[in-house]
């Protein structure tokens, strides 16, 4: 081993969520060495699946970049993980041991946002599945909305889908006019309330959110529900990036699968003030160990 490798100072970033997990390991020059995927990483799935999940990235990542147990125990690690906010989460995960020389943990959502403006005070409105807005500012961590579907998670795809799905039951029985999208939505309940009852008692806010690509669609065709329904829900992210400016954010950045398809329906002075990412969550977990470590 060269004695510039002996100290070569290794940074590995996680991103685990609710539909898998991504790891990447950099040299302390920026190099990638090794990536790693695994399948869902969250603590909704316990403490044990979500470590298991995230070790099974990190592992494929480790071997990808052939580092030699001495070169595993400098690596500083960050992992950002989705429900690290449940109780308990937190302190279940620190008590695991590791073979590195340090492993710092934060949510999914502010892994994001540290990856989006490089470590830099700024904001993100996530907007997928569902929706939250973030940010740092000072030393501040901002949070707006995000408590969940569905009291909460407004301009989501579980929130378009909700709303579709009301409309088209109140078109089924006359007290809404019916629309192309509409009619689809019913056709998928083959046009009987009682299947829409039934698939109501069993469904997640994932499995609302199928129906976003198909309002979107329609919205984009002109179809006057659709269109409400999408206007409604650029409405409420408009107020997500609109409160986290007034919070102090000086950039504020829109992520998340919803994020191209609504923003062409935002408000003019908001689609003026986003900015683009700067990197992904792997890369704001990164950033995370860097941090924690004294070497950002």
């Amino acid at each position: 081993m060269s004695a510039e490798a002996e100290y070569t100072q290794y940074f590995l970033g996680v991103d685990g969520g609710g539909t898998g997990c991504r790891a990447r390991i950099e040299n302390d020059k920026g190099a990638v060495l090794g990536q790693g995927f695994s399948g869902p990483a969250t603590t909704r799935l316990g403490i044990d699946e979500a470590w298991a999940s995230i070790k099974r990235a990190f592992d494929a990542a480790i071997e990808q970049a052939g580092l030699s147990a001495v070169e595993i125990a400098r690596i500083h690690a960050g992992v950002g993980l989705a429900g690290i906010g449940r109780k308990g989460a937190l302190e279940a995960l620190q008590g695991i041991p590791h073979p590195f020389a340090s492993l710092h943990y934060t949510s999914d959502g502010m892994g994001a946002c540290l990856g989006a403006h490089s470590g830099q005070d700024g904001a993100i409105v996530i907007a997928g599945t569902g929706s939250i807005g973030l940010g740092f500012v000072e030393g501040r961590q901002l949070r707006v909305g995000g408590y969940g579907f569905p009291i909460s998670d407004e301009g989501s795809g579980a929130d378009l889908g909700l709303k579709a799905v009301q409309l088209a039951l109140r078109a089924h029985d006359g007290r809404h006019e019916k629309t192309a999208l509409l009619s689809e939505v019913m056709h998928r309940f083959r046009n009987d309330p009682g299947e829409a009852i039934a698939w109501m008692d069993r469904s997640s806010a994932t499995d609302y959110a199928t129906f976003a690509p198909m309002v979107m669609r329609h919205a984009d065709q002109g179809d006057a529900a659709g269109r409400r329904i999408v206007q409604g829900a650029a409405e409420q992210v408009d107020t997500l990036v609109r409160a986290l400016y007034e919070m102090g954010a000086p950039q504020v950045a829109l992520l998340g699968g919803l994020s191209s398809p609504l923003e062409a329906w935002l408000a003019p002075d908001v689609r003026r003030r986003l900015k683009p990412a700067d990197g992904d969550a792997v890369w704001g977990a990164i950033i995370l160990a860097k941090k924690e470590s004294g070497h950002f």
